[in-house]
């Protein structure tokens, strides 16, 4: 698993100047001064009251007056000492039930007329219809200048994907560890991106685009990265979901300007996280369908790109995902992701190294013992070890101590594992005491299933959301296939906690929900998936959809009820055969499980040579062997008699 270990530097393009929102505040500033300063500054004329009006007009003092309907503006002519005359300008608002005014004022010889047409209705029209607009578009392009990304409607069809400089990703090939594989299928795109001449020259092609598939936190983006770094040229990074939007055709146009500033700065690698986002089956599984979807145009957009540029222009298309099988065969075609790169689950020997890398900046105890991790935490990605170093840190610091120490790293995976401890939760005697027995049942049954790993602890203390003990069993070896025997003595293992309480109480509690789940599903996929039973044969009636996403069901083939109901019959003999094994192992050491779980329920915790010395004295019933090689039990030795305590 990839490690960021130095300092990320993310280099964007320089920006051009942006007009749009400022353009537009200019141009609602100068309308607004145009407007508004005229009138602020304009001379204004002294007010009186319209009887005063009507009194100069009859007194003959009035010479002009222009008439609107709200406002009277006149003026007065006046003899100064020197003999010439001047004006003096006055206004008055009209009184609107006046009807004589203009009788009066042609009696009185007094020049009047109208204001011109739309004086005042150009103002206010302009106002009404073209200043909110500008004002509004205004605000908008400035608050989004402000945050740095330009009027929108001029850049919705951008690409959005983040550009680093030559080799500032921060990682190289020296951070990751534990996909060594995948490290050798990708040095040869970094050779090409330094030396192309050696392979053009022989007229060989780089393939145009690699596809890195795995579970989720193996390790896949920094890998990507990783090549960038280590050949020193722009990386572009772009999420699948960053093309899809709301408007149809954006996608696409974020297709075409994405490889447009690439080929501008070849050679550059193109990273495309989650491409399931984007590349999923035009009508195949997990498709869609419609000609006018927007992910199809996008789609169709990218297929286009990837077929359309020069192989050897220097422009590398990488792209990760965890769900290949939903993919469109048409993006998986020679041509376009040429190469497809597995980056698993690491195995002992790389977990061991994942945890060197993770552990460069912890300061470690020195008692610990990065290879005994390895070997306890089977299953985990680079992502999940990195969580383990520093959960261990934490609980490390949070005891005050100087340097990591083991149990710091155990606690850690127990946290992992099972959940948060929860001492405040507190059981009653009979809670207690159920518990107690229902997990030295696991830890008898588990001590004698091949397969199943070692027993490392048994606790009666809670953690999690549900757990009200745990059981801890730690496999010695990697193991990539499960025998018939293995699945067998699994669900026997998982019902032993069940198989306690029937043997101990005669009746059994709600704590082994989660066991008869996960037995029932085991037991299932043995018949419809693994194809282990004898009735059925080799047939699977399940189609497996998720290959590296756990916890998804796979649906069922159509099959007839007949079949269905012949499924549901060996599922249920094949638990039954395991429940029995179980009460028969616990039934033979009864006198064991009685003292181990008094034990357990004075110290909480039992583990270490303590446990193991306890676990060798497990005896074996005869019918167990028989029943781990062919998955059935003599019949002379049938299961209501077993049930019977």
């Amino acid at each position: 698993m990839p490690v960021d270990t130095n300092n990320k530097r993310q280099v964007k393009p320089p920006k051009g100047r942006q007009f749009g929102g400022g353009l537009l505040i200019w141009l609602t500033l100068l309308l607004m001064l145009n407007l508004i300063v005229p009138s602020v500054f304009a001379p204004r004329s002294p007010q009186v009251p319209y009887s005063e009006f009507i009194a100069q007009v009859e007194a003959g003092k009035v010479q002009r007056a222009v008439v609107g309907n709200n406002r009277i503006e006149y003026s007065i002519k006046n003899e100064t000492l020197d003999s010439k005359p001047s004006e003096e300008v006055f206004t008055t608002t009209p009184v609107a039930l006046d009807l004589d005014l203009p009788k009066i004022l042609r009696n009185h010889n007094v020049e009047f007329s109208a204001p011109p047409p739309n004086e005042n209705g150009w103002i206010s029209t302009l106002l009404s219809w073209i200043a909110p607009p500008l004002i509004f578009f205004g605000i908008w392009g400035f608050l989004i200048s402000r945050q740095g990304a330009g009027p929108a409607a001029l850049t919705v069809g951008k690409s959005k994907a983040r550009i680093y400089s030559e080799g500032s990703t921060g990682v190289k090939f020296s951070d990751v560890a534990g996909v060594d594989e995948a490290k050798a299928e990708l040095e040869e795109i970094v050779d090409f991106l330094r030396n192309a001449g050696k392979y053009t020259t022989l007229g060989a092609k780089i393939p145009k685009g690699v596809m890195l598939v795995g579970p989720p936190g193996t390790g896949k983006t920094l890998l990507a990265r990783a090549i960038a770094g280590e050949v020193g040229v722009p990386f572009f990074s772009i999420s699948g979901s960053e093309f899809i939007e709301l408007f149809v055709g954006v996608g696409a146009s974020r297709v075409r300007d994405l490889f447009e500033q690439a080929k501008q700065q070849a050679p550059c690698i193109v990273f495309i996280d989650e491409l399931d986002a984007l590349g999923k089956s035009r009508g195949g599984v997990g498709g869609f369908v419609g000609g006018n979807d927007e992910r199809e145009q996008t789609l169709n957009q990218l297929l286009s790109e990837m077929d359309g540029f020069d192989a050897n222009t220097g422009v590398i298309i990488i792209a990760a995902t965890n769900r290949p099988e939903v993919l469109d065969p048409a993006l998986r075609r020679p041509g376009r992701f040429d190469r497809q790169v597995v980056v698993d689950r690491p195995d002992k020997i790389g977990r061991e190294a994942i945890l060197k890398v993770h552990a460069r900046n912890v300061k470690l105890a020195n008692d610990v013992d990065l290879g005994k991790i390895a070997v306890r935490t089977p299953g985990f990605a680079g992502a999940d070890l990195a969580n383990l170093v520093n959960e261990a840190a934490l609980l490390a610091a949070r005891q005050n101590r100087q340097a990591v120490t083991m149990a710091d790293f155990n606690e850690a995976i127990e946290r992992l594992v099972a959940g948060l401890e929860k001492r405040s939760r507190v059981l009653n005697e009979t809670e207690k005491k159920t518990v107690a027995y229902h997990e030295v049942g696991h830890a008898i049954i588990g001590a004698l299933m091949p397969g199943a790993g070692k027993v490392e602890k048994i606790s009666v203390v809670p953690r999690g959301v549900g757990a009200l003990g745990y059981t801890i069993q730690m496999p010695e070896e990697d193991r990539f296939l499960m025998l018939e025997d293995e699945i067998r003595g699994r669900i026997a293992t998982l019902l032993g906690g069940r198989s306690a309480e029937e043997t101990v109480f005669g009746k059994v509690s709600t704590g082994a929900a989660d066991d008869i789940q996960k037995a029932t599903e085991l037991a299932e996929r043995a018949i419809t998936l693994y194809g282990m039973s004898d009735r059925l044969g080799p047939v699977a009636f399940e189609k497996i959809q998720q290959q590296f996403l756990e916890g998804y069901s796979n649906p069922r083939r159509a099959i007839s009820p007949k079949v269905a109901e012949e499924i549901d019959r060996e599922v249920k003999q094949t638990l039954d055969n395991a429940h029995h094994i179980a009460l028969s192992i616990l039934q033979y050491n009864r006198d064991l499980l009685e003292s181990t779980a008094q034990e357990l329920l004075e110290k909480e915790i039992l583990e270490g040579s303590q446990l193991r010395d306890r676990l060798n004295q497990v005896k074996v019933p005869d019918e167990m062997t028989e029943w781990l090689r062919t998955g059935k039990l003599s019949e002379d030795k049938p299961l209501m008699q077993s049930l019977l305590v």
